[in-house]
């Protein structure tokens, strides 16, 4: 019998195996390093407490991306470069010297398709389903090469250090919160969130970053009651009034004695003149400091998340803003802290009601001095920079370096501001537009 050619003996065979196994091996590791990487970890984290041990796998392994990305790269590097080697010796044989140029150019397209672009594509497109299903396996190849990651990690920090770079294993790339903000901008400009939604979840992620200063009425616009004032003149003032609650004060307004509520009030008002019969005079002995409320002081500083967090718990709506010196800076409330998230709230006994930009004629945006300037990029879609004021007038103030005159003109950060109504030193209606 003749010995079998070349193309046909089994070490012809034998190889051609391998080398489809090695393929199917560097495609099980491409998919499952961009599965692993693009998968949502919030999602993983559904599937998990749904009772998925692959999706619980995956959030394990995933904690160090260092290490996972490294043993994955070893596998899949250890694969691809065998099975090249192997292409090479058999297209060697086959074809000659020649040969190696063939093997180059048809592994580099099995590898090219079948290895990368095919597996990476289906990863892609079902990155939780798929993290879930090679995430047992994978945790293997980590185990298992992980002293020679350990020896690759060390090498490679110290070849960066050389550089200058320091590398810290233990951060993100991204943080969550820039995370979920990026999602949104991205749902938002492609059409799939509303930009309501958008603002309010990021209105809620942002509290923990903004104080108190920033959002609080300032004590020059804080409604107060003087506690000196006789008990008719006091209840008119409440009637008139459209808030609920009401700082009292004796002697200096910067000396607040208490807080009343417009129940407490009118219902001691009330029990009185029933008790005299009907009397208007009985409300002459009338004393406020015995219906009002202890004040309830926080420090301007405060985070508008721990404020919210003390509202809930102590079941106040109402705080008074102070200093570090202790003296009156303005109010909050947690109506305030809510308009944060959902917008502007209004209702029946606002004065204003109406929205706080209006169009000019020409085309521009008449804006109340007042404004946040938060509140304006969230209305417009600018960018407005607020670290330097809270306020637009605060802003073209700092920005000009000086108090405006009316009708004065200002061009920064790409917009044109000018100067429609003062009140003494107070910018109360700007004009803006952009350039």
């Amino acid at each position: 019998m003749e010995p079998l050619s070349p193309t046909l003996d089994a070490a012809f065979w034998i190889t051609s195996a391998s080398i489809l196994t090695l393929l199917v091996l560097s495609a099980f590791f491409s998919g499952s390093e961009t599965a692993l990487t693009a998968a949502s970890r919030g999602k993983l984290r559904a599937r998990a407490e749904k009772g998925s041990k692959g999706a619980d796998t995956a959030l394990a392994i995933t904690e160090d991306n260092e290490r996972l990305i490294g043993s994955v790269l070893l596998g899949n590097n250890l694969v691809n470069i065998l099975a090249t080697s192997l292409a090479t010796a058999l297209f060697t044989r086959l074809f000659g010297e020649s040969g190696v140029a063939l093997a180059t150019l048809v592994m580099t397209l099995l590898v090219l398709i079948f290895a990368e672009v095919l597996p990476k594509t289906y990863a892609i497109t079902n990155a939780e389903a798929a993290a879930s299903r090679t995430a047992p396996v994978i945790m293997v190849v980590v185990r298992l090469f992980s002293p020679i990651v350990s020896a690759v990690r060390l090498l490679v920090r110290g070849v960066l250090r050389l550089f200058g770079v320091k590398t810290d294993p233990d951060s993100h790339i991204l943080a969550v919160r820039e995370e979920i903000a990026g999602a949104l901008y991205l749902g938002q400009s492609e059409g799939i969130v509303e930009k309501e939604d958008r603002d309010r979840i990021l209105g809620a992620l942002d509290l923990g970053d903004r104080a108190v200063e920033e959002i609080m009425l300032h004590r020059s616009q804080i409604e107060m009651i003087d506690a000196e004032l006789d008990p008719e003149a006091i209840l008119d003032q409440c009637l008139q009034s459209s808030h609920t609650r009401l700082p009292v004060f004796r002697d200096d307004p910067d000396n607040i004695i208490g807080v009343v509520h417009a129940k407490d009030l009118l219902r001691a008002m009330h029990k009185m003149v029933l008790s005299g019969d009907g009397n208007r005079a009985a409300l002459a002995h009338f004393d406020i400091t015995a219906v009002m409320m202890k004040p309830y002081f926080v420090p301007e500083t405060t985070t508008l998340d721990d404020q919210m967090r003390q509202f809930l718990r102590m079941r106040s709506h109402f705080a008074l803003v102070v200093d570090e010196y202790g003296d009156l800076q303005g109010l909050i409330t947690l109506e305030d802290i809510l308009e944060e998230i959902v917008g502007e709230i209004t209702d029946e006994f606002d004065p204003q009601a109406e929205h706080p930009i209006r169009k000019s004629e020409d085309n521009q945006f008449l804006i109340d001095g007042a404004m946040t300037i938060r509140d304006l990029n969230r209305a417009t879609d600018w960018s407005l920079p607020d670290d330097a004021a809270n306020t637009v007038a605060g802003l073209v103030i700092h920005e000009a370096q000086i108090i405006p005159d009316m009708h004065q003109v200002f061009n920064f950060h790409g917009f044109r501001f000018e100067v429609i109504e003062k009140e003494d030193n107070r910018l109360t209606k700007l004009k803006i537009r952009k350039l």
